[in-house]
Protein backbone atom coordinates (compact mmCIF):
# COMPACT_ATOMS: atom_id res chain seq x y z
CA UNK A 1 0.00 0.00 0.00
CA UNK A 2 1.36 3.27 -0.45
CA UNK A 3 1.23 6.59 1.53
CA UNK A 4 -2.08 7.59 0.05
CA UNK A 5 -3.96 4.81 0.77
CA UNK A 6 -3.72 6.14 4.82
CA UNK A 7 -4.36 9.80 3.73
CA UNK A 8 -7.78 11.20 5.39
CA UNK A 9 -10.36 12.76 3.36
CA UNK A 10 -10.27 15.89 4.93
CA UNK A 11 -6.13 16.06 4.09
CA UNK A 12 -7.04 14.59 0.67
CA UNK A 13 -9.60 17.37 0.54
CA UNK A 14 -7.77 20.36 1.40
CA UNK A 15 -8.62 22.99 -0.95
CA UNK A 16 -5.49 24.91 -3.14
CA UNK A 17 -6.97 27.84 -4.59
CA UNK A 18 -9.20 30.58 -2.99
CA UNK A 19 -12.32 29.67 -4.76
CA UNK A 20 -12.22 26.58 -3.39
CA UNK A 21 -12.34 27.09 -0.18
CA UNK A 22 -15.90 27.70 1.88
CA UNK A 23 -16.50 30.17 4.71
CA UNK A 24 -14.85 33.14 5.46
CA UNK A 25 -16.59 35.55 3.08
CA UNK A 26 -15.83 38.39 5.41
CA UNK A 27 -11.80 37.69 4.88
CA UNK A 28 -11.88 36.23 1.84
CA UNK A 29 -14.64 37.15 -0.32
CA UNK A 30 -14.18 39.35 -3.66
CA UNK A 31 -12.71 42.76 -2.95
CA UNK A 32 -11.85 41.70 0.97
CA UNK A 33 -8.50 43.07 2.29
CA UNK A 34 -6.77 39.66 2.95
CA UNK A 35 -8.11 38.06 -0.63
CA UNK A 36 -6.75 41.17 -2.63
CA UNK A 37 -2.99 40.78 -0.15
CA UNK A 38 -2.96 37.01 -1.44
CA UNK A 39 -3.94 37.68 -5.01
CA UNK A 40 -1.73 40.78 -5.49
CA UNK A 41 1.71 39.33 -4.23
CA UNK A 42 1.51 42.09 -0.97
CA UNK A 43 3.45 39.75 1.71
CA UNK A 44 2.79 40.27 5.25
CA UNK A 45 3.34 38.57 8.48
CA UNK A 46 -0.46 37.72 10.02
CA UNK A 47 -1.97 35.53 13.17
CA UNK A 48 -4.78 33.38 11.89
CA UNK A 49 -7.53 32.89 15.20
CA UNK A 50 -10.52 30.88 14.93
CA UNK A 51 -12.21 27.58 16.24
CA UNK A 52 -10.39 23.83 15.05
CA UNK A 53 -11.68 23.23 11.74
CA UNK A 54 -12.42 26.76 9.67
CA UNK A 55 -9.47 26.73 7.60
CA UNK A 56 -6.02 27.79 9.24
CA UNK A 57 -3.50 25.62 7.81
CA UNK A 58 -5.18 25.36 4.80
CA UNK A 59 -5.20 29.41 4.18
CA UNK A 60 -1.06 29.46 5.06
CA UNK A 61 -0.76 26.66 2.84
CA UNK A 62 -2.55 28.64 0.21
CA UNK A 63 -0.77 32.13 0.71
CA UNK A 64 2.83 30.32 0.42
CA UNK A 65 1.30 28.78 -3.04
CA UNK A 66 0.24 31.92 -4.07
CA UNK A 67 3.42 34.36 -2.99
CA UNK A 68 5.39 31.49 -4.72
CA UNK A 69 7.00 30.88 -1.36
CA UNK A 70 9.11 27.88 0.56
CA UNK A 71 6.73 26.89 3.58
CA UNK A 72 8.16 26.01 6.56
CA UNK A 73 5.92 24.63 9.55
CA UNK A 74 6.16 24.57 13.17
CA UNK A 75 4.32 22.95 15.65
CA UNK A 76 4.36 25.10 18.98
CA UNK A 77 3.85 21.72 20.94
CA UNK A 78 6.75 19.51 19.28
CA UNK A 79 9.44 23.18 18.51
CA UNK A 80 11.56 24.88 20.87
CA UNK A 81 14.15 27.84 19.96
CA UNK A 82 16.65 25.44 18.23
CA UNK A 83 14.04 24.60 15.69
CA UNK A 84 13.00 28.01 15.32
CA UNK A 85 16.67 28.81 14.33
CA UNK A 86 16.93 26.19 12.04
CA UNK A 87 13.99 27.54 10.24
CA UNK A 88 15.22 30.67 10.43
CA UNK A 89 18.49 30.16 8.92
CA UNK A 90 16.69 27.67 5.97
CA UNK A 91 14.67 30.96 5.28
CA UNK A 92 17.87 33.15 5.33
CA UNK A 93 19.37 30.64 2.48
CA UNK A 94 16.14 30.90 0.40
CA UNK A 95 16.57 34.17 0.52
CA UNK A 96 19.80 34.57 -0.52
CA UNK A 97 18.47 32.66 -3.82
CA UNK A 98 15.94 35.50 -3.97
CA UNK A 99 13.01 33.10 -2.71
CA UNK A 100 10.66 33.91 0.09
CA UNK A 101 9.75 31.77 2.81
CA UNK A 102 6.04 31.53 5.23
CA UNK A 103 6.97 30.06 8.37
CA UNK A 104 3.57 28.58 9.71
CA UNK A 105 3.31 28.09 13.67
CA UNK A 106 0.51 25.71 14.27
CA UNK A 107 -0.97 26.50 17.96
CA UNK A 108 1.29 29.15 18.32
CA UNK A 109 -0.28 30.45 21.67
CA UNK A 110 1.99 27.47 23.13
CA UNK A 111 5.16 28.97 22.86
CA UNK A 112 6.26 30.93 25.66
CA UNK A 113 7.90 34.71 25.86
CA UNK A 114 11.45 33.77 25.02
CA UNK A 115 9.99 31.28 21.99
CA UNK A 116 7.55 34.42 20.71
CA UNK A 117 10.27 36.77 21.44
CA UNK A 118 12.86 34.74 19.09
CA UNK A 119 10.70 35.37 15.80
CA UNK A 120 11.07 38.89 16.27
CA UNK A 121 14.07 39.87 14.38
CA UNK A 122 13.63 38.16 11.86
CA UNK A 123 9.78 39.18 11.11
CA UNK A 124 10.91 42.67 11.30
CA UNK A 125 13.41 42.52 8.72
CA UNK A 126 11.13 40.83 6.65
CA UNK A 127 13.35 37.08 6.53
CA UNK A 128 10.11 35.04 6.62
CA UNK A 129 6.70 35.73 6.70
CA UNK A 130 5.20 34.57 10.07
CA UNK A 131 1.71 33.17 10.01
CA UNK A 132 0.90 31.87 13.03
CA UNK A 133 -2.43 29.98 14.08
CA UNK A 134 -4.56 29.68 17.62
CA UNK A 135 -7.53 29.21 18.56
CA UNK A 136 -7.21 31.37 22.06
CA UNK A 137 -7.28 34.80 21.73
CA UNK A 138 -4.03 36.47 20.77
CA UNK A 139 -4.76 39.34 23.28
CA UNK A 140 -4.56 36.60 25.93
CA UNK A 141 -1.89 34.22 24.91
CA UNK A 142 1.14 36.28 22.92
CA UNK A 143 3.14 39.01 23.94
CA UNK A 144 2.72 42.60 22.48
CA UNK A 145 6.11 42.96 21.01
CA UNK A 146 4.79 40.23 18.48
CA UNK A 147 1.49 41.45 18.21
CA UNK A 148 2.56 45.00 17.27
CA UNK A 149 4.42 43.56 14.41
CA UNK A 150 1.34 41.05 12.90
CA UNK A 151 -1.88 41.47 12.03
CA UNK A 152 -4.71 39.42 13.08
CA UNK A 153 -7.38 37.75 11.14
CA UNK A 154 -10.51 36.04 12.89
CA UNK A 155 -11.71 33.11 11.22
CA UNK A 156 -15.63 32.29 12.44
CA UNK A 157 -17.05 28.86 12.34
CA UNK A 158 -18.19 27.17 9.41
CA UNK A 159 -21.60 27.89 9.35
CA UNK A 160 -24.40 24.59 8.24
CA UNK A 161 -24.52 25.91 4.82
CA UNK A 162 -20.74 25.73 4.13
CA UNK A 163 -20.49 22.12 5.74
CA UNK A 164 -22.98 20.73 3.69
CA UNK A 165 -21.09 21.75 0.12
CA UNK A 166 -17.83 21.22 1.52
CA UNK A 167 -19.97 17.55 2.35
CA UNK A 168 -21.64 17.62 -1.26
CA UNK A 169 -18.19 18.18 -2.91
CA UNK A 170 -16.16 15.47 -1.07
CA UNK A 171 -19.24 12.89 -2.15
CA UNK A 172 -18.61 14.38 -5.78
CA UNK A 173 -14.89 14.47 -6.06
CA UNK A 174 -13.67 11.56 -8.13
CA UNK A 175 -10.02 12.66 -8.13
CA UNK A 176 -9.52 13.49 -3.78
CA UNK A 177 -13.09 12.18 -2.67
CA UNK A 178 -15.67 9.36 -2.27
CA UNK A 179 -16.89 10.11 -5.86
CA UNK A 180 -15.63 7.18 -7.17
CA UNK A 181 -17.46 4.83 -4.86
CA UNK A 182 -21.29 5.55 -5.86
CA UNK A 183 -21.91 6.69 -2.20
CA UNK A 184 -25.16 8.72 -1.46
CA UNK A 185 -26.35 10.82 1.57
CA UNK A 186 -29.57 11.45 2.40
CA UNK A 187 -31.20 14.57 3.64
CA UNK A 188 -31.67 13.97 6.76
CA UNK A 189 -28.18 12.47 7.50
CA UNK A 190 -26.58 15.29 5.64
CA UNK A 191 -28.34 17.32 8.32
CA UNK A 192 -27.26 15.60 11.16
CA UNK A 193 -23.73 15.38 9.59
CA UNK A 194 -23.22 19.04 9.69
CA UNK A 195 -25.15 19.57 13.04
CA UNK A 196 -23.00 17.12 14.55
CA UNK A 197 -19.73 18.79 12.72
CA UNK A 198 -20.33 22.01 15.02
CA UNK A 199 -18.76 24.48 12.39
CA UNK A 200 -15.91 22.37 11.94
CA UNK A 201 -15.11 20.80 8.30
CA UNK A 202 -11.97 18.96 9.40
CA UNK A 203 -14.82 17.19 11.56
CA UNK A 204 -17.54 16.93 8.86
CA UNK A 205 -15.05 15.48 6.68
CA UNK A 206 -13.99 12.56 9.40
CA UNK A 207 -17.34 12.06 10.15
CA UNK A 208 -18.13 11.77 6.50
CA UNK A 209 -15.33 8.78 5.96
CA UNK A 210 -16.31 7.11 8.79
CA UNK A 211 -19.87 6.78 8.08
CA UNK A 212 -19.10 5.59 4.34
CA UNK A 213 -16.90 2.71 5.40
CA UNK A 214 -19.86 1.56 7.71
CA UNK A 215 -22.59 2.25 4.62
CA UNK A 216 -23.71 -1.38 3.16
CA UNK A 217 -21.57 -1.55 0.06
CA UNK A 218 -24.67 -2.55 -2.09
CA UNK A 219 -27.46 0.01 -1.19
CA UNK A 220 -24.15 2.77 -0.96
CA UNK A 221 -26.69 4.88 1.14
CA UNK A 222 -25.80 6.63 4.26
CA UNK A 223 -28.26 7.12 6.89
CA UNK A 224 -28.47 9.12 10.01
CA UNK A 225 -27.82 5.88 11.65
CA UNK A 226 -24.64 5.46 10.44
CA UNK A 227 -23.99 9.08 11.06
CA UNK A 228 -24.96 9.05 14.55
CA UNK A 229 -22.70 5.65 14.66
CA UNK A 230 -19.95 7.97 13.07
CA UNK A 231 -20.54 10.85 15.49
CA UNK A 232 -19.91 9.30 18.54
CA UNK A 233 -17.93 10.48 20.99
CA UNK A 234 -18.34 13.96 19.08
CA UNK A 235 -18.71 16.97 21.23
CA UNK A 236 -19.14 20.97 21.05
CA UNK A 237 -16.44 23.25 21.37
CA UNK A 238 -15.74 24.39 24.92
CA UNK A 239 -12.35 23.99 26.16
CA UNK A 240 -12.16 24.43 29.98
CA UNK A 241 -9.84 27.99 30.70
CA UNK A 242 -10.13 28.79 26.96
CA UNK A 243 -11.86 31.30 25.08
CA UNK A 244 -14.83 29.26 24.16
CA UNK A 245 -15.32 28.64 27.80
CA UNK A 246 -15.34 32.17 29.10
CA UNK A 247 -17.31 33.10 26.18
CA UNK A 248 -20.27 31.08 27.26
CA UNK A 249 -19.72 31.70 31.36
CA UNK A 250 -20.26 35.27 29.91
CA UNK A 251 -23.30 34.69 28.05
CA UNK A 252 -24.99 32.92 30.82
CA UNK A 253 -24.13 35.94 33.28
CA UNK A 254 -25.48 38.23 30.94
CA UNK A 255 -28.82 36.62 30.03
CA UNK A 256 -29.37 36.12 33.81
CA UNK A 257 -28.78 39.44 34.12
CA UNK A 258 -31.11 41.13 31.18
CA UNK A 259 -34.00 39.01 32.30
CA UNK A 260 -33.94 36.35 29.64
CA UNK A 261 -34.78 32.65 31.08
CA UNK A 262 -34.87 30.64 28.08
CA UNK A 263 -31.39 32.13 26.65
CA UNK A 264 -29.83 31.42 30.19
CA UNK A 265 -31.32 28.33 30.24
CA UNK A 266 -29.58 27.07 26.87
CA UNK A 267 -26.42 28.80 27.49
CA UNK A 268 -26.22 26.59 30.98
CA UNK A 269 -26.95 23.32 28.80
CA UNK A 270 -24.70 24.21 26.22
CA UNK A 271 -22.14 24.05 28.74
CA UNK A 272 -23.63 21.00 30.74
CA UNK A 273 -23.68 19.60 27.63
CA UNK A 274 -20.11 19.85 26.75
CA UNK A 275 -18.87 18.80 29.90
CA UNK A 276 -18.28 22.23 32.34
CA UNK A 277 -18.20 21.10 36.07
CA UNK A 278 -21.97 21.70 36.98
CA UNK A 279 -20.33 22.69 40.46
CA UNK A 280 -18.31 26.15 38.81
CA UNK A 281 -21.68 26.82 36.94
CA UNK A 282 -23.35 26.74 40.63
CA UNK A 283 -20.28 29.23 42.05
CA UNK A 284 -20.63 31.46 39.54
CA UNK A 285 -24.89 31.66 39.89
CA UNK A 286 -24.28 32.44 43.73
CA UNK A 287 -22.25 35.38 42.13
CA UNK A 288 -25.04 35.95 39.81
CA UNK A 289 -27.41 36.38 42.55
CA UNK A 290 -25.49 38.41 44.26
CA UNK A 291 -24.15 40.89 41.81
CA UNK A 292 -26.98 40.90 39.76
CA UNK A 293 -30.29 40.22 41.58
CA UNK A 294 -28.90 41.61 45.41
CA UNK A 295 -31.86 42.42 47.72
CA UNK A 296 -34.54 43.40 45.09
CA UNK A 297 -34.90 39.18 45.94
CA UNK A 298 -32.95 38.16 48.61
CA UNK A 299 -34.48 34.79 48.13
CA UNK A 300 -32.39 34.22 44.78
CA UNK A 301 -28.98 34.25 46.48
CA UNK A 302 -30.72 31.25 49.24
CA UNK A 303 -31.86 29.53 45.84
CA UNK A 304 -28.66 29.80 44.56
CA UNK A 305 -26.79 27.94 47.47
CA UNK A 306 -29.57 25.49 47.94
CA UNK A 307 -28.75 24.44 43.98
CA UNK A 308 -25.07 24.27 44.85
CA UNK A 309 -25.83 21.86 47.73
CA UNK A 310 -27.98 19.54 46.15
CA UNK A 311 -25.49 19.65 43.49
CA UNK A 312 -22.44 18.45 46.04
CA UNK A 313 -25.56 15.93 47.64
CA UNK A 314 -26.66 14.45 44.67
CA UNK A 315 -24.73 15.03 41.86
CA UNK A 316 -26.00 14.71 37.63
CA UNK A 317 -28.87 14.80 37.38
CA UNK A 318 -30.91 16.01 40.14
CA UNK A 319 -28.10 18.56 40.73
CA UNK A 320 -28.31 20.04 37.31
CA UNK A 321 -31.98 20.42 37.35
CA UNK A 322 -31.80 22.83 40.52
CA UNK A 323 -28.95 24.80 39.30
CA UNK A 324 -31.42 25.24 36.02
CA UNK A 325 -33.86 25.77 38.78
CA UNK A 326 -32.02 28.80 40.10
CA UNK A 327 -30.70 29.88 37.04
CA UNK A 328 -34.30 30.74 35.55
CA UNK A 329 -35.30 32.01 38.95
CA UNK A 330 -32.68 34.86 38.99
CA UNK A 331 -33.47 35.40 35.58
CA UNK A 332 -36.72 36.26 36.10
CA UNK A 333 -37.00 38.25 39.61
CA UNK A 334 -36.42 41.94 39.86
CA UNK A 335 -32.46 42.96 39.06
CA UNK A 336 -30.15 45.18 41.32
CA UNK A 337 -26.80 45.54 41.32
CA UNK A 338 -26.82 48.35 44.37
CA UNK A 339 -25.39 45.88 46.91
CA UNK A 340 -21.89 45.20 44.13
CA UNK A 341 -21.77 48.63 43.77
CA UNK A 342 -21.98 49.60 46.82
CA UNK A 343 -19.42 47.23 48.15
CA UNK A 344 -16.92 48.36 45.22
CA UNK A 345 -17.21 51.51 46.29
CA UNK A 346 -16.67 51.46 49.97
CA UNK A 347 -14.00 49.12 49.58
CA UNK A 348 -12.08 51.64 47.64
CA UNK A 349 -12.63 54.00 50.28
CA UNK A 350 -11.21 51.32 52.57
CA UNK A 351 -8.25 50.90 50.30
CA UNK A 352 -7.16 54.30 49.60
CA UNK A 353 -7.84 56.38 53.00
CA UNK A 354 -5.33 53.84 54.85
CA UNK A 355 -6.27 53.06 58.48
CA UNK A 356 -8.34 55.42 59.58
CA UNK A 357 -9.49 55.68 63.69
CA UNK A 358 -12.86 53.75 65.21
CA UNK A 359 -14.54 56.50 66.71
CA UNK A 360 -14.27 56.39 70.34
CA UNK A 361 -18.00 55.90 70.94
CA UNK A 362 -18.28 53.00 68.70
CA UNK A 363 -15.27 50.95 70.45
CA UNK A 364 -15.41 48.46 73.00
CA UNK A 365 -14.06 48.56 76.57
CA UNK A 366 -13.90 45.23 77.57
CA UNK A 367 -10.39 47.04 80.58
CA UNK A 368 -11.16 49.45 83.41
CA UNK A 369 -7.89 51.40 81.01
CA UNK A 370 -10.06 51.19 78.17
CA UNK A 371 -13.13 52.53 79.89
CA UNK A 372 -10.96 56.07 81.62
CA UNK A 373 -10.55 56.25 78.37
CA UNK A 374 -13.51 57.03 77.14
CA UNK A 375 -14.10 53.82 74.71
CA UNK A 376 -17.77 53.29 74.09
CA UNK A 377 -19.13 56.17 76.55
CA UNK A 378 -21.07 58.35 74.29
CA UNK A 379 -22.19 55.32 72.20
CA UNK A 380 -26.17 55.71 72.08
CA UNK A 381 -27.47 51.52 72.11
CA UNK A 382 -29.82 51.42 69.45
CA UNK A 383 -32.70 49.48 70.62
CA UNK A 384 -33.18 52.10 73.52
CA UNK A 385 -33.64 54.57 71.23
CA UNK A 386 -37.40 55.53 69.68
CA UNK A 387 -38.37 52.96 67.11
CA UNK A 388 -34.92 51.35 67.77
CA UNK A 389 -33.05 53.97 65.89
CA UNK A 390 -30.73 56.15 67.07
CA UNK A 391 -31.35 59.32 65.10
CA UNK A 392 -28.68 61.55 63.57
CA UNK A 393 -25.72 59.29 65.32
CA UNK A 394 -22.21 59.10 63.13
CA UNK A 395 -20.79 55.40 62.40
CA UNK A 396 -18.07 56.79 60.09
CA UNK A 397 -13.94 57.14 60.95
CA UNK A 398 -14.35 61.24 61.67
CA UNK A 399 -11.69 62.05 58.90
CA UNK A 400 -13.60 60.62 56.34
CA UNK A 401 -17.04 61.94 57.13
CA UNK A 402 -20.65 60.78 56.06
CA UNK A 403 -20.74 58.30 52.99
CA UNK A 404 -23.81 56.96 51.03
CA UNK A 405 -22.35 53.48 49.19
CA UNK A 406 -25.58 52.37 48.93
CA UNK A 407 -28.86 53.21 46.82
CA UNK A 408 -31.38 50.76 46.57
CA UNK A 409 -33.10 50.49 43.10
CA UNK A 410 -37.43 50.97 43.02
CA UNK A 411 -37.52 47.12 41.81
CA UNK A 412 -38.44 44.27 44.34
CA UNK A 413 -38.13 44.36 48.21
CA UNK A 414 -35.30 47.07 47.35
CA UNK A 415 -38.25 49.62 46.63
CA UNK A 416 -38.97 48.65 50.72
CA UNK A 417 -35.68 48.93 51.73
CA UNK A 418 -35.16 52.60 49.77
CA UNK A 419 -38.42 53.62 51.46
CA UNK A 420 -36.95 52.45 54.83
CA UNK A 421 -33.69 53.96 54.62
CA UNK A 422 -35.23 57.65 53.04
CA UNK A 423 -37.36 57.69 56.19
CA UNK A 424 -34.48 57.27 58.63
CA UNK A 425 -32.55 59.71 56.66
CA UNK A 426 -35.34 62.40 57.37
CA UNK A 427 -35.41 61.15 61.13
CA UNK A 428 -31.10 62.12 60.85
CA UNK A 429 -31.83 65.52 59.69
CA UNK A 430 -34.33 66.51 62.11
CA UNK A 431 -31.84 65.17 65.01
CA UNK A 432 -28.77 67.26 63.82
CA UNK A 433 -31.18 69.90 62.91
CA UNK A 434 -32.32 70.06 66.55
CA UNK A 435 -28.57 69.90 67.69
CA UNK A 436 -27.44 72.62 65.76
CA UNK A 437 -30.11 74.95 67.27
Amino acid sequence: MNAETFQPLADRMRPRRLDELVGQEHLLGPGRGLRRAIEEGHPHSMVLWGPPGTGKTTLARMIADYWDAEFVTLSAVMSGVKDIRAAVEGAQQARAMGRGTVLFVDEVHRFNKAQQDAFLPYVEEGVVVFIGATTENPSFELNNALLSRVRTYVLRALDEQALARLVDHALADIERGLGGRGIALDDAARDLLVRAADGDARTALNMLEVAADLVDPETGRIDADFVREAAAGGGRRFDKGGESFYEQISALHKSVRGSAPDAALYWLCRMLEAGCDPLYVARRVVRMASEDIGNADPRGLQLALNAWDVQERLGSPEGELAIAQAVAYLASVPKSNAVYTAFNAAMEDARGHGSLEVPVHLRNAPTRLMKELGYGRQYRYAHDEPEAYAAGETYFPEALGERRYYHPVPRGLERKIAERLDYLRELDRKARGRGSR
